[in-house]
């Protein structure tokens, strides 16, 4: 990892830059892809599947067959596991619940608001080197609580024209009602325009690689909502010298090894444990099954030297990290500092891999500096916020003229007549 001491904040935003293609880059394809989609719906992503995930597929759609040959195969401990992390995702999750807000802005004039589900939401599961069945607990369960409609899963398929079996055990286990073995581009292709096969959706959530996060910006141009950019995974760690450089390690690892574009990195104000986590990261590396993507994961990540915690925290929030690890004896100033993360872990035993699987956090997160704007999956991405409101004769008495004379001074005439001719009739 490079080391870098001290950067000038003019060097700021070149060193914090991530290791990620443009928009621009990746729009023509994808643009292409929707495009073929449209015109030859499942034929069109058939082809696609052929040409990227390298098998040819009888039909798309996991049947009931394949869930239970697959609930078969998972060893009942890693059951357990799912079954674990599922009940403290619902805990979590339930509890954002929140009850119908009312209230009387004006004697007869009753305004409410009510949440609504999302009738159909979409869900997309990375495959690839990583079959990521945690997301499917994170995005279905929330879902589920929410009480959408329909739940449809996408996940690229293997070599073997199947998908992994804890990612059907937990598909299962969270009411998914539709899964679908198709991924990339041509699996948001799919649920933002509908195909002989993928339900259209009206929301698409999940992360995934640069492709998926420039297809689903792309979604919103066709009316389909998405939950946020989710690209490349990413953390940033802040430590001082009463931090552990192995632990420090281990968590930066631990989001290397997600993908070779993913990005780590350690800003402190100690340059000894910069010197030891340095060592450390080396010393993992070499016993990690996924070194040789670790590896160049760790060319695209930094360790900073800053002076001070008023720097250091200046720099994080301005490079706005998806994972932010405190390791600091003053927590607090960073707790309470903060303004820019995806989801923050504090303290030397809470490593990001408990928000990833089991704490009860959601771990489908903004990023690329998205979570100066964005927040993370919650309950109210798979909810409506709607209004109501009813007025009583007293109350339009009491608010028509106020109606009348803005709608007047916009020059709206027909909006001040829907409300003067009610005036007339209760005068």
């Amino acid at each position: 990892m490079q080391i870098i001491n001290n950067p000038n904040k003019a060097d700021w935003k070149d060193l914090l830059k991530r290791p990620t293609q443009t928009v621009n880059d990746i729009e023509g394809t994808v643009t292409n892809v929707f495009q073929d989609v449209i015109n030859r719906g499942d034929a069109a992503i058939k082809e696609y599947t052929i040409r990227f995930d390298g098998i040819d597929l009888e039909s798309n759609i996991v049947s009931t067959k394949e869930i239970e040959d697959a609930i078969k195969v998972v060893p009942e401990n890693l059951k357990n596991a799912i079954k674990s992390a599922k009940h403290n995702i619902e805990v979590f999750h339930k509890a954002q619940q929140t009850s119908k807000i009312e209230v009387e802005t004006t004697n007869g004039v009753s305004c409410w608001q009510e949440k609504r589900p999302i009738e159909k939401v979409g869900l997309y599961i990375p495959g690839g080197t990583a079959p990521l069945f945690s997301t499917v607990l994170m995005l279905a369960v929330p879902a589920q609580i929410a009480g959408c409609k329909e739940i449809v899963l996408c996940s690229p398929p293997n070599k073997k024209g199947a998908l992994a079996p804890e990612i059907l055990f937990a598909a299962n286990l969270c009411g998914v009602t539709k899964i679908i073995k198709v991924g990339g581009i041509q699996a948001v292709a799919g649920l933002t325009f509908g195909t002989e096969t993928i339900p259209q959706v009206y929301k698409i959530f999940g992360p995934g690689n640069q492709f998926v996060t420039v297809a689903k910006q792309l979604a919103t141009k066709h009316g389909v909502a998405i939950d946020m950019p989710a690209g490349p995974s990413e953390l940033l760690v802040v430590a001082d010298d009463n931090a552990n450089a192995s632990y420090i390690a281990s968590d930066l690892l631990s989001q290397a090894e997600h993908g070779t574009d993913s990005q780590v990195i350690l800003v402190s104000t100690s340059k000894e444990i910069i010197k030891d986590v340095s060592t450390e990261i080396e010393k993992q590396l070499e016993v990690l099954p996924r070194k040789a993507i670790a590896e160049k994961a760790i060319a695209n990540s930094k360790l900073i030297y800053v002076e001070n915690h008023e720097l250091a925290l200046e720099m994080i929030n301005e490079y706005g990290p998806e994972h932010f690890i405190i390791c600091t004896k003053n927590e607090d100033f960073y707790v309470s500092g903060i303004r820019n993360a995806g989801s923050v872990f504090i303290g030397d035993y809470t490593p990001e891999s408990a928000g990833d699987y089991a704490s009860g956090t959601n771990h489908t997160l903004p990023t690329n500096g998205f979570s100066k704007a964005y927040s993370g999956v919650n309950l109210d991405s798979f909810l409506k916020q709607m209004t109501f409101q009813k007025i009583s004769k007293a109350g339009l008495l009491n608010i028509g003229e106020t109606i009348e004379l803005m709608a007047e001074a916009e020059g709206l005439h027909a909006h001040k007549n829907a409300v003067s001719i009610r005036l007339k009739d209760l005068k």
